[in-house]
C-alpha cells in the first residue's frame, strides 16, 4: 500500500500540473477576442476492475484529469466604431473558409475582427473569407454558402420611375380669382406655368434623376379649384427639356391631375383623400433620347377612378384638414451613379454597401453556425474552432433566428475569462500539488522506516 500511495501521489501531482497548464492558457488569453476559457474535469481512478465487484474497503489509485472542458458563456461586448467588426450577442459562430495547417474547411469563430481585403472579400485576420448567403437582384438570398464580396465598382444610375408626397392642403385657403374678375361663386384663376406661384395656393419641390443620373427639379403646385377639390400642376425648367422652346427662365407643364378629398362624415375621415383622377408626369429631359414617364404617388384614395390602385385610407399621403398647408414628407426612387465607400452590418447580419450617393444595396446575409454540442467543437487555433463527431454536424443559418444570437456592428465580444476566479484557482491547485507532494514525501519515509527494519 506504501508503494500505491507513492504512484497515487504522482498521479496527483500529474493532473494538478495539467489544471495549472489550464489555467494558465486562460490567463494567457484574457485579451483575446473572442476566447473561451477552459476548465479541468477531474476524475477518480479506481484501484480494481469494475467487473470485479464493488467494495468500499478497496482505496482508489489516484487522479486524472478526464476532460478539458470549454464553457462557452457570453464575453462582454466592447465597441470600436470599425464597421468590419462583428461581435454575436447569443448562441452561434461565424463561418469562416480557408485553409489552416494543411486542412481546408469551414471554420467557426466568435472573433469578429474581420477587414475587407484587396479584392473586397471580409477576411479574418488569418486571412480565411467570411462565409454568407448572397443577395439576389430581388431583395432575396441564396439558398447556399459563398464568400462575402463587397463591390468596389461604381453603382449605375436609377431614372426616377416615382415621386410619392406626404402633404396636408389647408381647407381653409382660399380659391384664387382674377382681381380684375372676381366673381360669386368665386371662379379660379387660370394656372399659369410662367407665374405659379401666384396662380396656385401651395407647392413643393423634389429633385428627381434621368436615365444619367442628373439631378433635374419637379415642382408640383397645388391650386384650390372649389370646395374639397384641388388640382396639381407639375413643372421642370424649360431649359432642362430635350427641345426647349423659351428662354431658361420659362418652365414646361409636364403633367397635372385633380385630387377630391372627403366631406362626408358618413364615408369616412372628413379631409381624407378620395380620389385622383390622374397621377402621371411625362418628361424629355435635355440628352436623354426618350420621355420618362414619372408616377407621382399622392397616396391611397378612398374611391380611386385610376384603373389598378386599390382602395385605402386616404391618410397616408396627401390631406386636407384645416391646418396650414406642409409637407410632411416626400421620396423618389431615383439616384445618381455612386463609388464605393464601406459597408454596414444590421442586427440581422445583412451586409449592405454603401455608396457616396447615399444608396445602400443588400450584398450578403451572414451565415451563423449552430451546434447541438458547443463543447464537443476541436479548437483549431488563430481564434476558431473545427466540427467534430461530438460536436455534431453545424446548423446553418441566419443571426437572431432559431436560438442564433444577434449581431452587433462595430463591436468586438472580449475573453470570458474572469482574472480573479483563475487567480483563485491558482492558489487551489498549488496547495493540491503541494498537499500531493508531501503524501509522495510521507510514503517515502515510511518506505525508509520499513528499509531500517533490517538494520
Amino acid at each position: 500500500m506504501v508503494l500505491k500511495a507513492l504512484s497515487t501521489g504522482v498521479s496527483g501531482l500529474r493532473a494538478e500540473g495539467e489544471a495549472i497548464g489550464v489555467v494558465s492558457d486562460n490567463i494567457s488569453n484574457v485579451n483575446t477576442t473572442g476566447f473561451k476559457r477552459q476548465r479541468s474535469v477531474f476524475q477518480d481512478v479506481l484501484g480494481h476492475s469494475i467487473l470485479a465487484g464493488t467494495s468500499g474497503s478497496l482505496p482508489g489509485s489516484g487522479v486524472r484529469v478526464g476532460k478539458i472542458q470549454q464553457l462557452f458563456t457570453q464575453g462582454s461586448l466592447s465597441n470600436t466604431g470599425v464597421s468590419t467588426d462583428l461581435a454575436l450577442n447569443g448562441d452561434g459562430f461565424f463561418v469562416v473558409k480557408g485553409t489552416v495547417e494543411g486542412l481546408t474547411s469551414n471554420f467557426y469563430t466568435r472573433a469578429g475582427e474581420f477587414t475587407l481585403d484587396k479584392d473586397g472579400f471580409m477576411v479574418n485576420p488569418s486571412g480565411l473569407k467570411l462565409q454568407g448567403y448572397q443577395a439576389n437582384g430581388d431583395g432575396t438570398f441564396a439558398a447556399a454558402l459563398s464568400d462575402i464580396q463587397a463591390p468596389t465598382a461604381a453603382i449605375p444610375p436609377r431614372a426616377t420611375t416615382e415621386v410619392s408626397v406626404s402633404a396636408n392642403l389647408d381647407s381653409g385657403s382660399m380659391i384664387i380669382q382674377d382681381p380684375l374678375n372676381i366673381t360669386d361663386p368665386p371662379t379660379p384663376i387660370a394656372f399659369d406655368a410662367q407665374d405659379p406661384s401666384n396662380t396656385s395656393n401651395f407647392s413643393t419641390t423634389i429633385s428627381v434623376y434621368d436615365d444619367f443620373g442628373n439631378a433635374h427639379t419637379l415642382d408640383v403646385y397645388f391650386q384650390k379649384m372649389a370646395d374639397n377639390s384641388w388640382d396639381w400642376h407639375a413643372l421642370v425648367p424649360d431649359g432642362d427639356t430635350a427641345a426647349p422652346v423659351g428662354p431658361p427662365n420659362m418652365y414646361v407643364e409636364v403633367g397635372t391631375g385633380t385630387l377630391t378629398f372627403n366631406d362626408d362624415p358618413a364615408n369616412g375621415t372628413v379631409g381624407a383623400l378620395l380620389d385622383v383622377t390622374a397621377n402621371q408626369v411625362q418628361v424629355q429631359f435635355e440628352g436623354v433620347a426618350a420621355a420618362q414617364d414619372i408616377t407621382l404617388d399622392f397616396g391611397s384614395p378612398t374611391a380611386p377612378s385610376i384603373a389598378g390602385m386599390n382602395p385605402g385610407t386616404g391618410l397616408e399621403g396627401v390631406t386636407q384638414f384645416g391646418s396650414p398647408s406642409n409637407v410632411s414628407s416626400q421620396a423618389q426612387d431615383g439616384y445618381a451613379s455612386g463609388d464605393f465607400s464601406g459597408i454596414a452590418v444590421d442586427g440581422q447580419g445583412v451586409v449592405m454597401g454603401l455608396y457616396t450617393n447615399g444608396q445602400q444595396l443588400a450584398i450578403s446575409q451572414l451565415g451563423v453556425a449552430k451546434f447541438r454540442s458547443n463543447d464537443g467543437l476541436g479548437r483549431a487555433g488563430n481564434n476558431m474552432w473545427i466540427e467534430t463527431r461530438d460536436s455534431g454536424t453545424a446548423a446553418m443559418g441566419t443571426a437572431a433566428s432559431g436560438g442564433r444570437g444577434a449581431v452587433s456592428s462595430g463591436a468586438l465580444e472580449g475573453s470570458n475569462v474572469d482574472l480573479a476566479e483563475e487567480f483563485v484557482g491558482l492558489i487551489i491547485h498549488q496547495r493540491s500539488f503541494s498537499a500531493n507532494s508531501k503524501t509522495i514525501s510521507t510514503a517515502d519515509d515510511m518506505l525508509q522506516e520499513l528499509i531500517n527494519i533490517k538494520r
